[in-house]
């Protein structure tokens, strides 16, 4: 019996040691700088990452299926709106296999800043997005500032606080 629980604690030990160090391939990490991509448009143009150099960005990664996207979707549209254009670039990145899908949530969301689609893996590998919703924080110079997973308010005072102090601006 003593085995047996030694055995199963060690395995549970390994796997979620792996499970948590486990990158996807090519992933640009915090520190790290974003190597250029064109980006399928979703609600506009299609564009190259570097297009967005020169001004901060938050990057968002969602799909149409994930509850904490829909979650997290308003407090983002309300930042874009109400602190973002001047200061920074808000803009989001669906994983959807199928547009159609992705079409559908931006029209349910009504968002006004920029999406794009990853159905080839692309950005989805370089931003390390193996959980959604995921959200960068990027410099102009397009270094990786932060990245944070799971649903946030991301317009609430405490957001408000790590973007600003991220991006050196008062928000």
């Amino acid at each position: 019996m003593m085995k047996t629980i030694f055995w199963l604690i060690l395995v549970w030990l390994v796997a979620t040691t792996t499970l948590t160090s486990a990158k996807t391939p090519g992933e640009v990490e915090v520190g790290g700088t974003l190597r250029e991509a064109t980006m399928q448009g979703l609600s506009g143009p299609s564009r190259k990452l570097s297009e967005f150099r020169g001004k901060p960005l938050i990057i968002n990664v969602w799909a149409s299926w994930c509850g904490p996207c829909q979650q997290e979707m308003g407090s983002l549209e309300r930042l874009a709106r109400s602190k973002g254009g001047k200061q920074f670039i808000v803009i989001g990145i669906s994983t959807d296999d199928y547009p159609e899908a992705a079409q559908a949530f931006l029209k349910r969301y009504r968002t006004s800043f920029s999406h794009f689609i990853d159905n080839r893996l692309l950005l989805e590998n370089m931003l390390g997005a193996d959980h959604l919703p995921l959200t960068l924080l990027v410099d102009a110079q397009g270094r990786v500032l932060g990245k944070y997973v799971g649903a946030k308010e991301w317009d609430s005072p405490e957001a408000l606080k790590i973007v600003g102090k991220a991006f050196h601006i008062n928000l």
